[in-house]
């Protein structure tokens, strides 16, 4: 402990944990490990995508009593990659290690109930909705949450349990093909766009807002994000960045996280989720900001002063997904044209180790560098065209 009494940082030498062995631990651990922590990795997976570049890979569940013991113990600081870990786990590791995020802030995000409840308590506008735990609760819904959509509270990621219903018939036969869990019904609104904010707070309560990053979902996944370095600073980005940060301050958050927002057709911003770990569309960072949202991550799980969020260019993010692996003319699933790929300025490809694309997975992602967001659009245009990928819809 330090003079006031928090943990000491810890310094780099030491070890990190991380629990989740994804794409978003992976990059965590690349960049932890450029700033000379080893990592050691908690996931079930002999095969994840973390755990193959990690120092070391504990090789259980996530709830796993022995499991939990040996990373508390090797580890000072310990984080996550995904919300859907047991926050219950959280608060055991935290008996005997730093764990930034804390069980509290996960626990909450990860029920869609809750995050939205909370969201409306912290001041924050979100959609029009009303929590649905019995198909009674339907009957009872306001008229004006129709046409909407209607949401699992838990597990639900990348469109994966909603479903749009335009009636309240449609609503409830979807509700029983959910299976009749929590759900919450959300009024359908007038969009212009969607963008999403990445910050990082530190244990000191000091923050740090990288620039929004404009996005487009294709199928409930984010395809593409895009950032004009010379619009980071517009009244929409600062309105996004500030919503964001009264949201992690309200959290007690210490970590990184992300919160999408909607951009309605009168300019207002409406909340839609929050993600406690670094993002899809923060992945820009790695290429485009003086400090990664991974090495962001790094800093606030061991203590360490924020990093600068700087945009230093223009860019735009391709997400790759296993999709592009496939040829439709042959029937063959094959290797995309990487050199093609590589061959446009610019191009900064991520791959994520995994070892078999199927379809919807995200196998990785390219940055196209821009001095202009102009160049920035040519040269992604010429990525897309390499890879047979439609670049705007």
């Amino acid at each position: 402990m330090n003079e006031q009494g928090k943990p000491a940082p810890v310094m780099p030498g030491e070890w990190l944990g991380m629990v989740g062995g994804g794409q978003l631990g992976r990059m965590f651990c690349h960049a932890a490990q450029s700033l000379g922590y080893r990592v050691a990795v908690l996931d079930p997976d002999a095969q994840s995508p973390a755990g193959a570049v990690a120092d070391q890979h504990i090789r259980a569940a996530y709830d796993d009593p022995a499991a939990l013991e040996e990373l508390s113990g090797r580890c000072k600081a310990i984080t996550t990659e995904f919300e859907n870990v047991p926050a219950a786990s959280l608060d055991i590791l935290a008996r005997a290690s730093v764990t930034r995020p804390g069980g509290h802030a996960v626990a909450i995000v990860q029920d869609r109930i809750r995050e939205k409840a909370f969201l409306a308590s912290s001041g924050v506008a979100v959609a029009p909705y009303v929590a649905v735990t019995r198909a009674a609760d339907l009957d009872d819904a306001p008229d004006t949450l129709f046409p909407g959509i209607l949401k699992v509270a838990r597990l639900g990621y990348d469109g994966k349990g909603q479903a749009r219903v335009a009636t309240r018939a449609e609503a409830i036969q979807a509700f029983h093909e959910f299976g009749g869990r929590p759900c919450v019904l959300e009024a359908m609104l007038p969009l212009a766009s969607e963008l999403s904010v990445v910050l990082a707070r530190g244990v000191d309560g000091r923050t740090a807002i990288h620039p929004s990053a404009v996005n487009e979902h294709r199928d409930g996944i984010l395809a593409v994000s895009t950032v004009d370095a010379r619009r980071a600073g517009e009244p929409l980005s600062a309105r996004a960045g500030a919503a964001a940060l009264r949201i992690a301050e309200a959290l007690e958050y210490v970590g990184v996280l992300c919160v999408e927002f909607f951009v309605l057709r009168d300019g207002s911003l409406v909340a839609n989720e929050i993600a406690p770990r670094p993002h899809n569309s923060g992945h820009y960072t790695m290429n485009a900001s003086v400090t990664s949202q991974f090495e962001q991550q790094a800093r606030a799980t061991a203590g360490l002063p924020l990093g600068d969020t700087g945009c230093l260019c223009s860019v735009i993010m391709l997400n790759l997904l296993g999709d592009l692996w496939f040829d439709a003319a042959t029937g063959a699933w094959r290797e995309p044209d990487w050199a093609a790929v590589l061959a446009v300025p610019g191009a900064q490809l991520h791959l994520y180790g995994k070892a078999q694309a199927r379809p919807g997975r995200k196998m990785g992602h390219v940055n196209v560098l821009g001095e202009t967001l102009e160049q920035a659009r040519d040269r992604a245009g010429r990525v897309a065209a390499a890879l047979g990928l439609e670049l705007a819809s």
